[in-house]
């Protein structure tokens, strides 16, 4: 069946492209939090551990309703690790940093996705999607607040 939305499928294809990204960057940032939550140590653990079980459910909450916007743009969303690894541009961690480094790398994470946020906006806008960039705009918003209330730790 025919897809009529008012959206070209080439522009919801491009569309499709940038949330895939957005999709990935936020799989990546959700499997690092997760990762902290499990590991993290040190005099901060409590305040750590549960603030890092608040961001991974909203992350993964987030992964949904973006997957489901590529859905909605009648595109298949990736999911599969190898995927994501491809469109993601945050950086796996492999040990168990200390405290500090895992909220700097997570600030990082959320600053990234902020950015790849962004272009998605830019990418929507650019095509008349206004409800991808009415979604993401909210994506955006959180990835700035989660980034700042981290970055706020370390001074």
């Amino acid at each position: 069946m025919a897809i009529d939305i008012g959206i070209a499928k080439k522009d919801r294809e491009a569309v499709a492209k940038q949330l895939a990204r957005l999709l990935a960057d936020t799989y990546s940032l959700y499997l690092k939090t997760h990762n902290f939550h499990w590991n993290v140590t040190g005099p901060q653990f409590n305040s750590l551990h549960t603030m890092f079980e608040t961001q991974y459910n909203a992350l993964w909450l987030a992964a949904d309703e973006v997957a489901e916007r590529i859905r909605i743009l009648d595109i298949f969303a990736p999911g599969s690790y190898s995927q994501f690894a491809k469109l993601t541009s945050i950086k796996e961690e492999a040990g168990v940093p200390e405290w500090k480094e895992m909220v700097a790398q997570l600030v990082e994470g959320h600053e990234i996705a902020a950015a790849t946020s962004r272009d998605t906006i830019k990418a929507a806008e650019a095509v008349g999607d206004e409800g991808t960039a009415d979604m993401v705009t909210g994506r955006l918003k959180d990835h700035e607040k989660t980034a700042w209330m981290l970055r706020s730790l370390l001074k």
